[in-house]
């Protein structure tokens, strides 16, 4: 069982080290992305409940 706690141990030096590495956003950019995601899914959101409101009309006169 050693050599498996080895194995660990090294995985998670070698993500720790690899973490460091990585470029993370700042708090400016981070606040940037969260207000286009939102913007976003609010755009596509309206959009297909345009389109289910114009497909249930045209639907609802296809029945009568």
């Amino acid at each position: 069982m050693g050599w498996k706690e080895n194995k660990v141990v090294e995985y998670f030096i070698s993500a720790r080290a690899e973490l460091k590495k990585v470029a993370w956003p700042t708090r400016p950019e981070i606040t940037r992305f969260s207000i286009l995601v939102i913007v976003i899914s609010l755009a596509i959101a309206a959009f297909f409940g345009i389109l289910d409101y114009a497909l249930n009309l045209g639907l609802e006169q296809l029945i009568k």
